[in-house]
């Protein structure tokens, strides 16, 4: 028997119970050359990725501030203000839709720098944009091109990156998201100085800038390991993980476990092999994600479509876009400060992204996202109970000091809590449950929901808060982050510490079942230590656990 989802191979067949005990035991790997701390070529591979994810967090951000600017220069009215800031995330969904299939015919690194063409020309489009009909010609492409980078950039950092540092490398997706929405936010501030007409069309059409520096930086990248393996490469991918893992015996572990994934028998040592059809381009993944899943595959889709379904939905873009507005009807004057304070926000999410980044791995993901929603939703109430007290005493002209102050500091407490968790870890956990052959798809329908959630939050807040008052919708907000907390707890496994192909399993239980104590056990492997299971072959040492 051979065992290919280790370290460890078993000859000859044992079936007695001192064979089963013996697969158990805890083994010490011997001492080998191993790199100290993060691999640098790997942090170095997901941080380029990343960089794609700049490009949506610098439309958020600089849409925010622009949309004050076009509203008066092209006379257009708040349900048309409300079109053109959330449309974007619309038209996502058409990029995000091709880009599963169009990462596993071209690779995901090519389909990097195809994103950044494409947002590059919708950029420029934005940019020389003449009226209302021309910019969203721009909003249009640029959404595109969104969409396949929201996609792309989570799975192959996923795909390159260790399992000791996926966590790690995984957020930085959400970093540059915040980085993205950061320099938008400066952007605004930067060029509010100059003539109505040229300032927000200058804001936009920097954007262009990002995305040719990321095109010319990704083809510097390799191609992500369980893509050339699909394509029957084992060569060029057991190059690419010696250079990406901390140890060659870690390298061999993890091209053992995808060619496993990809059903080439583990003895198979050539460096070009001949792959069904099937595998390579992604053919019948449609119809293996959801026409006949399994029940393990039904219950990692769920996870996936509601991770980031519970992300937006909880009001993140309606803080982050329109951000000038919330301020304003706090109490906050002048374009000057209202731009400002949105400045505040971009600075809180970069920070506590970062912060973020480095819990991830040590924390896990199931405390993170615990927390974060939990921070989120008395952030969100304490929002919506600070702007419903100013309403109410807008017509007095009293100015309620004490609940500006409680406006202010909910705002930046919320989008600090959703940084710290529910931001990063949507990507994070959306890009890593998957099996390899339903990967790209799969990521692809969770960016959907994210984007599906997005549009329709960006493109409703205003018309809410003139329905139900701008408190309310907060009030609304926080149902949602609750809800989200309870979905959590009920359906998440811990996914720190394991391999991409071992995750899978981890879905194999009935739903609504803590997954806590069947996977602890497996995340706290040491530095030095593996430990050795056969517990997808024999009954018994499941039962053993």
């Amino acid at each position: 028997m051979e065992e290919t989802g280790s370290c460890i191979t078993t000859m000859g067949d044992h079936s007695s119970a001192a064979s089963v005990s013996a697969a158990m035991e805890v083994v010490t790997i011997a001492p080998e050359k191993t790199r100290k701390g993060s691999n640098k070529y790997a942090i170095a591979c997901t941080t380029l990725a990343s960089m794609t994810s700049i490009l949506l967090g610098y439309d958020i951000g600089v849409m925010s501030g622009a949309a004050i600017f076009i509203k008066d220069d092209l006379k257009i009215s708040d349900v048309q203000v409300e079109i053109l800031v959330g449309i974007l995330d619309v038209h996502a969904l058409i990029g995000s839709a091709a880009a599963g299939r169009t990462s596993d015919w071209i690779g995901r690194r090519l389909t990097i720098v195809f994103a950044a063409a494409i947002f590059f020309a919708g950029a420029l489009l934005m940019g020389f944009a003449t009226n209302y009909a021309f910019l969203m010609v721009g909003r249009f492409v640029a959404g595109v091109g969104v969409g396949y980078a929201l996609m792309i950039a989570p799975v192959y950092t996923a795909e390159i990156s260790p399992a000791s540092t996926r966590g790690f490398l995984t957020s930085f997706p959400e970093v540059f998201i915040n980085l993205g929405i950061l320099l938008g936010y400066v952007s605004n501030y930067a060029f509010a100085k100059l003539p109505q007409h040229l300032s927000w069309r200058l804001m936009l059409g920097v954007g262009a800038v990002p995305a040719v520096v990321l095109a010319l930086g990704v083809l510097a990248m390799p191609e992500s390991p369980r893509w050339l393996v699909m394509q029957g490469r084992l060569g060029d991918a057991g190059r690419v993980l010696h250079k990406t893992s901390n140890s060659t015996r870690e390298a061999e572990c993890r091209l053992g476990d995808i060619k496993e994934a990809a059903g080439i028998p583990s003895s198979c040592t050539d460096d070009v092999v001949i792959v069904p059809k099937r595998n390579r381009g992604g053919e019948g993944v449609w119809k293996e994600l959801l026409w006949k899943p399994t029940p393990s595959v039904r219950r990692i889709l769920i996870a996936a479509v509601g991770i980031h379904f519970f992300q937006q939905s909880s009001g993140i873009d309606s803080v982050v876009l329109y951000s000038p507005r919330i301020f304003k009807k706090a109490g906050i004057r002048g374009n000057d400060a209202l731009l400002g304070a949105s400045v505040a926000i971009g600075f809180t999410k970069t920070i506590f992204i970062l912060v973020a980044t480095f819990l991830l791995d040590r924390v896990g993901r199931r405390p993170l996202l615990l927390a974060s929603l939990g921070g989120m939703t008395v952030s969100l109430l304490g929002l919506g109970l600070g702007l419903t007290a100013i309403e109410q005493y807008q017509e007095e002209e009293r100015r309620l000091v004490w609940a500006i102050a409680m406006c202010i500091a909910s705002v930046l407490a919320y989008v600090a809590f959703f940084s710290i968790g529910l931001g990063p870890i949507a990507w994070v956990y959306s890009s890593e449950i998957f099996p390899l052959r339903l990967r790209a798809q799969g990521a692809s329908l969770g960016v959907a929901s994210n984007r599906v959630t997005s549009g329709v939050v960006a493109m409703t807040f205003l018309s809410l808060y003139k329905a139900i008052t701008i408190g309310g919708s907060f009030f609304l907000y926080a149902g949602f982050a609750a809800v989200g907390w309870v979905f959590f707890y009920t359906l998440f496994p811990e996914t720190r510490g394991r391999t991409l192909e071992e995750i899978e399993t981890l879905f194999e239980t009935p739903m609504f079942r803590s997954f806590r104590f069947r996977t602890c056990w497996r995340s706290t492997n040491t530095a030095n230590t593996t430990i050795i299971s056969t517990d997808h072959d024999d009954p018994t040492s499941r039962g053993q656990k």
